[in-house]
């Protein structure tokens, strides 16, 4: 991917667990309670606008979601290619995939087919 390729990024919005660079790219748990009142913000304006979708990169993202909507990670197990319906009743389903990290990818633990396969449910998902 690159700024010219031609992709084009619609009717969605990116957001981040933290709001700072922290150090080795690798968020502390005071980092992300610190940071999360932003990402409770920006997720209840998604929902009231209408938003039906949110995914996870990975298990930071995914606990940082359910911290600012004041959900139980026990309720909802973080695993790749999981769907889960958030309450209370407002339609929004998180869906978590691993992180699109070097790491993940160099190791085959996220492949292209699986990535695109969670982007391909999701558009399942909210197709009417």
């Amino acid at each position: 991917m690159s700024a010219d390729d031609g992709l084009q990024l619609t009717g969605c919005r990116i957001t981040n667990a933290v709001k700072c660079l922290p150090p080795e790219n690798k968020p502390v748990p005071q980092e992300i309670k610190q940071c999360n009142q932003y990402l409770s913000v920006e997720l209840n304006q998604f929902v009231q606008q209408g938003g039906v979708a949110v995914l996870a990169l990975g298990t930071v993202a995914h606990q940082a979601v359910l911290l600012a909507m004041r959900l139980k990670a026990k309720d909802y197990p973080f695993g790749h290619g999981r769907v889960h319906q958030l309450p209370p009743g407002n339609g929004v389903r998180l869906y978590d995939s691993y992180h699109c990290s070097r790491y993940n990818t160099q190791t085959k633990r996220l492949t292209a087919e699986m990535f695109a396969q969670v982007f391909a449910d999701i558009v399942a998902d909210i197709q009417p």
